[in-house]
Parts: structure tokens; C-alpha cells; sequence
């Protein structure tokens, strides 16, 4: 394919619409986001089934949803340095036909005559592939809106692909749901399976970078890259035959700053892992609904907090087009969310269930309104190690869908209460906001020493 210039003359800018083909490209990947969130959620919506079918204890079932986050953190590192070395294109696209094909095979599981132990161990083994191929997906997602959206966009676009978690939430699982109880457990990981591998057919048609896409406009081109939009990664990552060396690669640990962005994107995590799996047995063991009020209520902080989510990334964005330094503009939703976020260890004091409900969605609100840390990575990560350096951010961050499950067990099977679990979780809220304000510096973009030893 041609390359396009950087920059057109005024009268080509002129005459030329200005296009808004980034905005099919960060609606392709948040369409292929949700989907992967739908793919991890599958499991625990035909759980049931498959305990009843497969003779699979629950404590085997909870192994089989552990193997998703252990191989998940683990192949982000590796996830993030293939996508520097071969691009977004071919290794999300890659990753999606995978976890696609993964997903299909759970449904098979049954109808191949595995049961009990051999059926926990063929679904572990799946649930593993599946969280290792998952895992460039958001380092990709990331170089992707680094390379197709200048600064001042830079938040809401980020905010926008990590918010198709919570849509993946509200859509998919009433969905998979129906098709557990309507056709049987197989179906949820069928179904979903041949829709990814539909949708990895689109991906291949339709994405390109921008400087080999003829659908970009030279006018929106240079509306890119005068933005500060990373245009010419791919093109760089061709040409580029030295790779980061070893010392290099030790300052994405040596940083200060990254530290705090790291530690930020680790609190936030925890708050998530608390929603996604010890938050509807609270409600129904803490609070005394049923499993039907607890499914229509969990579904409430999922719809808080996308909306809080873009309008986080839309606040930060809009700071900086009125000339807030971007690092300025990262912290101030980041901080404020945060703090929302500890308003859920108020429910140790409130009596009424409509009280606990209102605090939950306030919480996850503020959540969502924090879940900023992609666009300050975007901004912040070395252009040679984008894909890298998110699977850095993302892979400690997903520690804590390790450490959180875990820990609020045992506080459980200590205290029998969610009294020190929500004290636990809101703790993260705090320690978020020292991460932010006094750990990390002013967020700018990471310039290699080539020589010198990493400080």
C-alpha cells in the first residue's frame, strides 16, 4: 500500500472532507472488545449447567475461572512484544480467531464424553488458552487509539473501548442467559465462538493503519498527526531493524511515574474484581435479596459505570482542548473517581437495601469515571514499545483479579461477615489516589536512554 504524506497543503484541506474514519475504526474495536468480554463471562453463565451435566464440583469450577486470570497476566507481556514486532492488525486479529476458536471448543466439552474429572481438566486447559490468546487484546486496543487519535481525543476514545466491558455486561449476558435456559449450556460457548469468528473476518476486511488506509482523508490524516496521533508507528516498526534492547526495557520498571500508573491501574482492577465476582454473593448472602433481585441489581453499577466511564475520558478530553496540561487533565477525573469509589464501605452502615443499592452505583460510577489509565498510557508509553508497555500496565493490573477474589475469601471464611471485605476494597480507592498525586509526576512520554543505564 502507499503511504500518505503527513501533512497536505491548505487547499487540499480545504476541498477534502475532513472525514471521521478514526471513529469507524474505534467502533470496530469496541464491537470486538465486547465480544471479548462476553467471551470470559461465558462460563459463568452456563455454570450451572455445567455442573449439573459434567459432575464438576463447584470448588473445580472455581480452578477452571482462576486459569482464565493466571494466564491472562501472564501472556500480556509476551502479547504486548508480539504486537510491537508484528502489529496490531495481524496480532489482534490473530487473537480474536483464537480465543474465537477456544471459546467454540468449551461447548464441545460434553459431546466429546468428558465428565467429572476429565471434563474439569479439558475445561481448565481451554479456560488457560483462552485467557493467554485474550491476553494483547487491550495493549492492542491501546496502540490502536495511539496511533488513530491526537491528544485531546486520546481519553474519550480509550474510555470508550474499556467501557465495553460494562456493555458487554448489560447486552450478552441477558442474551447468553436465555440460550443456557432455551437450548441447553453448549450453546452459550457455541454461539459465541461462530460470532467471533465472524466478527475476525470483518476485522481482516476492514482494518488497516492509517497510513495505509485509502478510506483516511489526507485532511483528517494531518488532523491526526498535528495532534499528536502516532500516525507512522507501523511504518516505523517495519523500517526499525534494532529492537529495544534488555536495558531499555528495564525502564518501563525503573519509572517513578510508571509506577504510579501502574499501581492506579492495579487499584482500579481490584475494584472491578470485587463487582465481577463477590459482588451479587454479597447481596444475596450480605443483604438478604434473592438471586433474581441480586441479577437485576448487579445490573445497575454495570450501566453506572460505562456511563461514568465516558464521561471521564469526555472530561479529561475536554480539559485539554481548553489547555489543561493532559497531565492535569488524566488526574482530575482519575482522583475524583476514585474517591467516589470508597463511598461503597458506607454499606457497612446502612440499613435499607435501597441505600446499599444507591451507594454500590455510586461507587461503580466513580469507577467508571476513573478508568483513565489507557489514555495516560497512550500518552506516556515510548512510541518503540507501545504494545509492550501495555501489556506491562495491563498485566500488573490484572494481579489483582488474582489477589482480590482470593483475599475477600479469606476474609469471609475468617470473619463470616463483608464487613473488613469492603474496607479491603475500599482501601484500593485511597491508595489510587496516593498513586496518582504523589507517586506519579507530570505524565509525559517516555524517552529512552539508548546508553545509559536505566535511573
Amino acid at each position: 500500500m502507499h503511504s500518505k504524506p503527513l501533512t497536505s497543503p491548505l487547499a487540499t484541506t480545504a476541498t477534502n472532507a475532513l472525514g471521521r474514519h478514526r471513529y469507524a475504526v474505534l467502533a470496530l474495536i469496541f464491537l470486538v472488545t465486547v465480544i471479548n468480554y462476553a467471551d470470559r463471562a461465558t462460563l459463568s453463565i452456563a455454570g450451572t449447567g455445567v455442573i449439573a451435566e459434567l459432575g464438576i464440583d463447584p470448588m473445580a469450577l472455581g480452578l477452571i475461572f482462576s486459569a482464565f486470570a493466571w494466564a491472562y497476566a501472564l501472556g500480556q507481556i509476551p502479547g504486548g512484544w508480539l504486537l510491537d514486532r508484528f502489529g496490531a492488525r495481524r496480532v489482534y486479529g490473530c487473537s480474536l480467531l483464537l480465543w474465537s476458536v477456544f471459546t467454540l471448543l468449551q461447548g464441545t466439552v460434553g459431546g466429546l464424553g468428558f465428565a467429572g474429572a476429565s471434563a474439569a481438566v479439558a475445561l481448565f486447559c481451554l479456560r488457560f488458552m483462552l485467557g493467554l490468546v485474550e491476553s494483547p487484546a487491550f495493549p492492542a486496543n491501546n496502540r490502536i487509539v495511539s496511533c488513530w487519535f491526537p491528544t485531546r481525543e486520546r481519553g474519550t476514545a480509550s474510555a470508550l473501548f474499556n467501557s465495553a466491558q460494562y456493555m458487554a455486561v448489560v447486552v450478552f449476558t441477558p442474551l447468553m442467559a436465555w440460550l443456557t435456559h432455551a437450548l441447553g449450556w453448549e450453546n452459550v460457548f457455541l454461539w459465541m465462538g461462530s460470532l467471533g469468528l465472524l466478527l475476525t473476518l470483518v476485522w481482516f476486511a476492514y482494518y488497516r493503519e492509517p497510513l495505509s488506509d485509502p478510506r483516511l482523508t489526507a485532511a483528517e490524516l494531518a488532523t491526526m498527526s498535528d495532534g499528536g496521533a502516532l500516525v507512522d508507528l507501523e511504518q516505523q516498526r517495519i523500517s526499525q531493524r534494532e529492537r529495544p534492547k534488555g536495558r531499555q526495557i528495564m525502564q518501563l520498571f525503573t519509572q517513578r511515574t510508571l509506577w504510579g500508573i501502574y499501581l492506579g491501574q492495579y487499584c482500579i482492577t481490584a475494584l472491578t474484581y470485587f463487582f465481577i465476582t463477590w459482588f451479587p454473593i454479597y447481596l444475596i448472602k450480605g443483604r438478604g435479596m434473592t438471586i433474581m433481585e441480586a441479577g437485576w441489581v448487579a445490573a445497575l453499577p454495570a450501566i453506572c459505570g460505562f456511563s461514568g466511564g465516558v464521561l471521564g475520558g469526555m472530561l479529561s478530553d475536554y480539559l485539554i482542548r481548553r489547555g489543561t496540561h493532559p497531565s492535569l487533565a488524566r488526574k482530575i477525573p482519575f482522583v475524583t473517581g476514585m474517591a467516589l469509589s470508597t463511598t461503597l464501605v458506607l454499606c457497612n452502615f446502612a440499613e435499607a437495601n435501597a441505600t446499599v443499592i444507591a451507594l454500590m452505583a455510586l461507587a461503580f460510577f466513580g469507577k467508571g469515571l476513573a478508568a483513565v489509565g489507557w489514555a495516560v498510557l497512550s500518552d506516556t508509553a515510548p512510541k518503540s514499545m507501545v504494545g509492550l508497555s501495555g501489556g506491562v500496565f495491563n498485566g500488573l493490573g490484572n494481579l489483582a483479579g488474582i489477589v482480590t477474589p482470593v483475599v475477600i475469601g479469606l476474609v469471609l471464611a475468617r470473619t463470616g461477615s463483608f464487613d473488613l471485605a469492603l474496607w479491603f476494597v475500599a482501601a484500593h480507592g485511597v491508595l489510587g489516589i496516593f498513586a496518582y498525586t504523589v507517586l506519579a509526576r507530570r505524565f509525559e512520554r517516555l524517552e529512552l536512554k539508548p546508553d545509559a543505564a536505566p535511573a
